[in-house]
């Protein structure tokens, strides 16, 4: 005779169960490098503050520098599109710099997370030379679309036909990498945000 339980048909999961939660472990990933810079984050570090071990983070995300990729990216995506963002909806470029320059001052400052830009600070004292040309990259790709606007402005008439589009970027480049350092020294929102004001005062008007 057959006992019933016996019988009673037991389902397993197939394949091996992920042992931790992938994208919690990637945002903490995001906070440490944010926080350290690439440098000055280990990879004993990463585990310890992902909650998982070595071998875990190798299988996931590679090894430290393809793991820094995928944080750059999505640093970029949730805490650095406010840039983009206002060269894509604001009417001019005055507008679109004014509002990144406002924004970022909130950004940089906003509670709870490291202060600063990832983009800005992560490469510093770096000793991958890859790593500190692809964020340094992204720094001037970020320039070149604030140089983009404004010239689109120059030959729209909506900024004087003599003004340096090259220089005026580069100044907004210059004034976003400052406030990020500021930011990082204990500067208030409020103080940078009197700092954007200043620098737009320099802007030219037709």
């Amino acid at each position: 005779m057959v006992d019933g339980d016996d019988t009673k048909t037991k389902v397993r999961p197939r394949g091996r169960p992920r042992s931790f939660d992938r994208e919690t472990a990637l945002e903490k990933a995001v906070m440490a490098f944010w926080e350290h810079g690439y440098e000055g984050t280990s990879v004993s570090d990463l585990t310890r503050v992902m909650g998982i071990g070595a071998p875990s983070l190798y299988a996931a995300f590679g090894d430290k520098r393809a793991l820094f990729e995928e944080v750059v990216g999505v640093y970029g995506a949730r805490y650095g599109s406010f840039g983009d963002r206002a060269l894509a909806e604001e009417p001019t470029a005055r507008a679109a710099v004014a509002r990144m320059l406002h924004e970022a001052a909130a950004e940089y400052t906003a509670p709870g997370r490291p202060h600063g830009c990832l983009v800005i600070h992560a490469a510093t004292h770096c000793a991958s030379p890859e790593v500190e040309e692809s964020l340094r990259e992204r720094r001037n790709g970020n320039i070149a679309a604030v140089e983009r606007r404004i010239a689109a402005d120059v030959a729209a008439g909506e900024l004087p036909a003599g003004t340096d589009a090259a220089a005026l970027a580069r100044h907004t480049g210059a004034i976003i990498q400052g406030m990020s350092q500021q930011a990082r020294d204990g500067a208030s929102r409020e103080e940078l945000e009197a700092l954007a004001e200043i620098a737009m005062a320099i802007w030219p008007r037709t």
